[in-house]
């Protein structure tokens, strides 16, 4: 997939109420693993993504199983794309806007349901990217602000957005390791910026997130081309989250996770399709849930 599919923004903050404990910032991890430094032509794009997570253990600040059940989140990603023909300090410009639609759910096998709703969540802008390109490498300079649309109702469980709004700075990186650029390595950082959550005054810890991937491409015959390879995401709160009903444990329980995976991307130059999955197993939980992501993809340049 080409890294202009952009990096979208989802709520993970435990799908219910108010999120006293954060287990999650707002990125869906591992969608930007592949191809992350790259600008497709320009033109529009319509990018689809279909990502299912599924988590069944809580995992306390030492990796201790705090709970079991299940949470889930499907989410529909409907992304358009514009890359101009214009040149912004030596670099390709582009921006687009995200349209989510989620479902989620949150069962303890103690307790039974807890939480679920369903529909539009927060959308996500990029009024700002940019994108470099030499011989051997690709580059992004990426701001974003997820606006929360989705819906939010203190005390509610069936919530879709987080109520609040996310400012965010990435960048992505993709390193070809030999002259054809068919291997390649490819690396997504992002930082968010959370603001107060409405009607709590909960302010969720700011968090840092990585996804990377080392793929080769070869071909199918014609100009079918296949990238395959090996993916992964990791993410870390750096700071406390805050709030009058957050206590002193609570501030301290800074999540982190990291998974490994793999990929496989079919690309149709001649119709200007791309066709992609991951799947990422999370290996490491602190103070969040943990579990797997199945990823499907799919783009159309006009």
């Amino acid at each position: 997939m080409k890294a202009a599919v952009v990096a979208i923004f989802f709520t993970f903050l435990f799908a219910a109420t108010t999120a006293n404990a954060q287990v999650r910032g707002v990125y869906p991890l591992g969608m930007t693993a592949t191809n992350s430094g790259v600008t497709s032509e320009p033109g529009f794009s319509y990018v689809n993504q279909l990502l299912f997570y599924t988590r069944d253990e809580l995992k306390g600040p030492n990796g201790e199983v705090q709970a079991t059940g299940r949470q889930s989140v499907l989410m529909d990603m409907n992304s358009l794309v514009w890359v101009t023909k214009r040149r912004v300090l030596g670099a390709k410009f582009s921006m687009s806007a995200t349209i989510p639609f989620a479902n989620n759910s949150l069962d303890s096998d103690a307790d039974g349901h807890i939480s679920g709703g369903g529909g539009l969540a927060d959308t996500y802008y990029q009024p700002f990217i940019l994108g470099w390109e030499s011989k051997r490498a690709a580059i992004r300079a990426i701001y974003g602000v997820l606006a929360p649309t989705g819906r939010f109702h203190t005390n509610a469980n069936d919530n879709v957005g987080s109520g609040y709004w996310t400012h965010v700075g990435a960048s992505g990186q993709t390193i070809y390791l030999n002259a054809n650029k068919t291997t390649a390595f490819s690396a997504f950082q992002m930082y968010e910026f959370h603001t107060k959550q409405e009607g709590t005054a909960i302010q969720p810890g700011q968090t840092f997130d990585l996804d990377y991937s080392l793929t080769h491409t070869f071909s199918l015959g014609g100009e079918v081309r296949m990238q395959a390879g090996l993916v992964g995401y990791s993410s870390y709160q750096t700071t406390d989250k805050t709030g009058p009903t957050i206590t002193a444990e609570q501030e301290k329980a800074h999540y982190r996770v990291g998974s490994l995976g793999f990929t496989s991307n079919v690309m149709l130059p001649g119709q200007k399709v791309n066709l992609g999955f991951k799947y990422f197993s999370e290996l490491v939980g602190r103070s969040t849930f943990q579990g797997y992501s199945a990823q499907f993809s799919g783009s159309i340049r006009f």
